[in-house]
């Protein structure tokens, strides 16, 4: 293992950043700011405990699976694929909206 910074580390940090945040003047930002460290300190919390489980059961929570010949591979997907995937929603009825055409073809709304 690394010299670097431990889990409790890292939580003090977030709980330092957490009392920070209180001097943010903008209310909005800083409910959200509070809501994504305090998020963060959860899911620090959820690893630790589960790091540990898994230590007592006599599993390696590091240990990383390499795929083996028999798993399928997944599919490569480009950039562009994925921006048609992905694709923009239509503002009035929330449908998917095709790329090649200039209005939603669910409700016919204009883009």
């Amino acid at each position: 293992m690394s010299d670097g910074p431990t889990l409790s580390d890292f939580m003090r940090h977030l709980q330092a950043v957490l009392e920070e945040s209180e001097e943010i003047a903008d209310r909005t930002e800083r409910e959200t700011r509070q809501l994504q460290i305090e998020s963060a300190i959860q899911e620090a919390i959820i690893f630790g405990n589960r790091f540990r489980e898994l230590k007592e059961q006599g599993i390696d929570p590091l240990h990383i699976v390499l795929p083996t010949a028999r798993d399928e591979a997944p599919q490569h997907v480009s950039k562009l694929d994925t921006l048609s995937i992905s694709g923009a929603h239509c503002k009035d009825c929330g449908a998917r909206l095709e790329n090649d055409l200039d209005f939603c073809p669910s409700c016919g709304t204009k883009r």
